[in-house]
């Protein structure tokens, strides 16, 4: 059995990563101005046949295709990696309350300081690290014993800086107040090659340090005890690992605003399709989260004419959807 395993895996991962070039290079043809499969291999072999095409292509579509991987795999890998250490299936990125303080740094700026000298990114990845500092300074005192005081802590910090977010926005002009809340539910419209730059380090960083734990991550699913047993330092790796996926998510929410669902949903069809171990869990994430927020994209920018759906929405009724479901399966 554990042969048969080991045989498969890679050949799963490498459906994965078919899959997800295959979904590249379509995607590289949706859009409001219409690009076929053989303008797409023109472009990339440099054999540029329209010089609007190569634009369209190097410096609109790609970009944003290239966000979408690694927003898509950093939510999945965050989501894998919290509900691994917490051993709690319902542990999600945004449980830390960083939607709700990249949100209200976003507001700030936007509203309160409209002269504002930094910008709108650096504000919500600043609101972010916010509401993290806040969940580690309630759960300080217990050493990050109980995970779900920190899980419960997050919920308590998200409900007050959104809080803080609706006085202001309630205050604001409208169109002001409209900017942030479209861009509160999530978008890649406004993505480019600096944002894979911002992004893409974080995303490695925490795929390169999971997968360095992988023996550990294994024995925490486990239970503490028996991580402690097996010499492992569970307050210290599980605090490293809040602070990655912490970091993660906010660079993302930075960026592109608030997408949930997407790392509560892709680690449990992972887990279901590849099994439950760091190394399938950790690297079937990362593709599948990649693919997955692909489509989403594709499906945001072509299911209307003439606007863009928010990611979010459509990541939500996805998501609620999952959601229901895995609660009906749970109480058969």
């Amino acid at each position: 059995m554990k042969t048969a395993h080991v045989i498969h895996l890679p050949v799963k991962l490498m459906l994965l990563v078919f899959l997800l070039v295959i979904s590249v290079l379509l995607s590289l043809t949706i859009g409001s101005v219409d690009v076929s499969i053989t303008q797409v291999f023109q472009v990339l072999s440099g054999q540029v046949s329209e010089p609007l095409i190569d634009t369209i292509i190097w410096q609109i579509r790609l970009p944003r295709l290239i966000t979408a991987i690694f927003v898509g795999a950093g939510l999945s890998l965050a989501g894998a990696v919290l509900q691994n250490v917490s051993r709690n299936p319902l542990a999600d990125p945004y449980l830390f309350g960083l939607m709700a303080g990249a949100g209200l740094g976003a507001t700030l700026v936007s509203i309160v300081f409209p002269d504002h000298v930094i910008s709108l990114a650096l504000a919500a990845f600043l609101g972010a690290l916010l509401a993290v500092a806040l969940v580690f300074m309630a759960c300080v005192g217990s050493g990050f014993r109980k995970m779900e005081m920190t899980l419960l802590a997050g919920v308590a910090v998200s409900f007050m800086l959104s809080a803080i977010s609706s006085f202001i926005l309630y205050f604001a002009e409208p169109f002001a107040a409209n900017r942030v809340i479209f861009w509160l539910m999530g978008s890649l419209s406004r993505t480019d090659w600096t944002s894979v730059g911002l992004i893409a380090p974080a995303v490695f960083v925490l795929l390169l340090v999971a997968l360095a734990v992988r023996r550990q991550l294994d024995a925490i699913l486990l239970s503490d005890e028996s991580a402690r047993s097996l010499g492992v330092n569970v307050q210290r790796l599980r605090l490293v690992l809040l602070l990655l996926t912490a970091l993660v998510t906010a660079c993302i929410v930075a960026q592109c605003g608030g997408i949930a669902f997407v790392g509560l949903m892709v680690p449990h069809m992972v887990r279901y399709f590849m099994g439950v171990t760091a190394v399938p869990l950790l690297l079937g994430s990362a593709l599948f989260g990649a693919i997955f927020m692909l489509w989403v994209d594709n499906l945001a920018r072509s299911v209307l004419s003439m606007q863009e759906v928010p990611l979010g929405v459509i990541t939500s009724v996805i998501g609620s959807i999952f959601f229901l479901l895995m609660l009906r399966r749970q109480l058969r």
